[in-house]
């Protein structure tokens, strides 16, 4: 016989920004609209999406939000702490820290890493240590960074093993958990709003990236790429890396900054018409190229990541090799040549809708019900 839950929380590192594991946590908590959310920080005024929800944060909240990605081992000591005894289903939404919550053997534990093990203690190390955001107090974080980073990485290895049951984006997040955490893991592709992405066949003569303007992100190289092929380039969003793009394409009047577009009806018409869609950034699994695919364009994509499981060669987009404007210039000129059938590139994306995930995720739950009474 499956349990039945009554009493439910989801946990998440942290709601101070729109991005996909805010989406995850949305989907979830509409999912289960009586849970709880427990988060270390949350800023109504920087994410309104859950205004109607229940929110309980931590003393962790005193800090600003843009501190987040120095407060680590904060985190750790909040997430270790946190009593949630009185709940028997729990569902993390992790980056870091939230998957290492203390749960009983009464409690059943699911936890979906939205991407990788924690990029900048593993995987992606050496590229933060090159820049780590901070500008001029770059210098500062790298010393203490160097210092911590060994206990860090014991401390997020061991937070790993907590959890009944890892769920990861993509294969590539899959295969990055069993390199470092030394466990087996679950795909569950994270909700896409495909249906909000109207298909549209006639498309115009210009590319478009939507995309947060951080270092990480390359879109360095996708601007270099344009100002040597002169077509016409759109970069939606903002950042750190804004003013330093803007200063590249100086001169340049073929690549066009828009910060926001706050009407997601006129942002899905506007990628829906681009030629096509540039993704230049290594990525877990990537849901603004998805929905681009949803409304019939096409994507140009680093051939590592989560875009290795939703782009098919040729038929609904094309790969580069390096993350170089080389690489990405040469992609972009074998794209020109190819046809593509803006309804068949539509079709590809249908399985990552919000209402797959749903049903996804309750399977999931009911199968790990089944083994929890089979101990």
């Amino acid at each position: 016989m499956q349990k039945k839950y009554k009493k439910i929380a989801i946990v998440t590192d942290w709601l101070t920004t729109y991005g996909g594991a805010e989406k995850v946590v949305k989907t979830i908590s509409d999912i289960f609209p009586e849970a709880i959310i427990y988060t270390s920080q949350y800023s109504k005024k920087e994410v309104d999406w859950f205004n109607d929800k229940k929110i309980k944060v931590g003393w962790l909240n005193v800090f600003p939000a843009k501190l987040r990605k120095i407060l680590g081992p904060l985190r750790v000591v909040y997430f270790n702490n946190l009593d949630l005894s009185e709940y028997d289903l729990i569902i993390s939404v992790s980056c870091g820290e939230s998957k290492g919550i203390k749960t009983s053997k009464n409690q059943l534990h699911i936890s979906y890493l939205q991407g990788p093990p924690v990029q900048y203690y593993w995987g992606m190390y050496e590229d933060y240590l090159k820049n780590p955001g901070f500008g001029i107090f770059n210098f500062i974080v790298r010393f203490f960074f160097k210092i911590l980073v060994l206990p860090l990485r014991k401390i997020d290895f061991k937070f790993a093993q907590r959890p009944d049951l890892l769920l990861a984006n993509s294969k590539y997040s899959q295969d990055e958990i069993k390199k470092y955490y030394k466990r087996e893991s679950e795909i569950l592709y994270p909700p896409v709003e495909v249906e909000k992405f109207p298909l549209v066949e006639k498309k115009e003569e210009y590319y478009i990236t939507t995309s947060r303007q951080v270092n990480w992100k390359k879109l360095d190289i996708a601007i270099e790429a344009f100002k040597a092929n002169k077509k016409d380039f759109i970069l939606v969003g903002g950042g750190a890396e804004h003013d330093k793009l803007v200063n590249m394409a100086k001169g340049y009047e073929n690549i066009k900054f828009i910060n926001f577009i706050s009407n997601p009806e006129e942002l899905a018409i506007v990628v829906a018409k681009a030629k096509g869609f540039i993704f230049p950034s290594l990525e877990p699994f990537g849901i603004a190229p998805v929905e681009s695919l949803a409304s019939g364009t096409p994507v140009i994509a680093y051939n590592k990541g989560g875009s290795r499981d939703y782009i098919i060669e040729n038929e609904n987009g094309i790969f580069f090799e390096k993350q170089t404007s080389k690489n990405l210039l040469k992609a972009i000129e074998k794209f020109e040549n190819c046809n593509f059938s803006s309804r068949k590139v539509s079709r590809s994306v249908k399985k990552f809708s919000t209402d797959n995930f749903i049903s996804n995720l309750n399977k999931i739950i009911k199968e790990a019900n089944k083994n929890e009474n089979k101990k």
